[in-house]
């Protein structure tokens, strides 16, 4: 391709895709509105799951500690006895 015809070839990629930029709908500040809403509503959702599972996460670790702790304690209170 010569440098001219690259440039032509260019300009009717360019006219392509400035055409197709056009045909597009534009959004109206209602649909916009609605559309942000539900963006947010989704993502609070998802903040609140993220954080019960977080919590459910806690609670299993705790209750974990507290039976290593009473095994522990069991432990020592059986050894304490033998001597």
């Amino acid at each position: 391709m010569t440098r001219g015809n690259q440039r032509d070839q260019d300009r009717l990629k360019a006219q392509k895709k400035a055409a197709s930029m056009a045909k597009k709908p534009t959004e109206s500040a209602s649909s916009l509105a609605k559309r942000k809403e539900a963006y947010v509503s989704a993502y609070h959702l998802f903040i609140i799951a993220l954080v019960h599972v977080h919590r459910s996460d806690a609670e299993a670790l705790r209750a974990k500690q507290k039976k290593k702790e009473e095994e522990r304690a069991a432990a020592a209170a059986a050894t304490s006895k033998k001597t």
